[in-house]
């Protein structure tokens, strides 16, 4: 099972205490957590910045040593989950624009339900 993981996904540790792959553990059987090479570069830009969101995106930067690194054609990392997402079981994210998108495409996502916890939606 494939499963595409966003930026914000990457950077919900920092920014909403969620302990990302203890959550995709309990969610999932047996999974490859794949990234696409725009996330990386967009967690890059973020990390070099100040404050929450900075130090989000360098945890979050950390955090995709534990996934797979896939290129895709689209430069933008929304649209890279997107074309990515054709080929996964599930989409981990919290942006409700991208979630909007891949509804569109029937795909399933998971994002935060309550404080710290992920949950399956369809």
């Amino acid at each position: 099972m494939r499963v595409a993981v966003d930026t914000n996904a990457l950077m919900m540790p920092v920014e909403s205490g969620v302990r990302l792959f203890e959550e995709l553990d309990r969610l999932l059987d047996d999974y490859e957590a794949v990234v696409p090479e725009s996330v990386v570069a967009e967690l890059d830009r973020l990390s070099e910045g100040n404050g929450e969101e900075a130090t989000a995106a360098s945890v979050g930067r950390d955090l995709v040593e534990r996934c797979t690194v896939v290129s895709t054609d689209a430069d933008f990392a929304d649209d890279a989950i997107v074309e990515l997402a054709a080929d996964c079981d599930y989409v981990v994210t919290n942006d409700r624009p991208l979630r909007r998108r891949l509804r569109k495409r029937d795909v399933s996502t998971i994002c935060l339900r309550g404080r710290s916890k992920l949950a399956v939606t369809n």
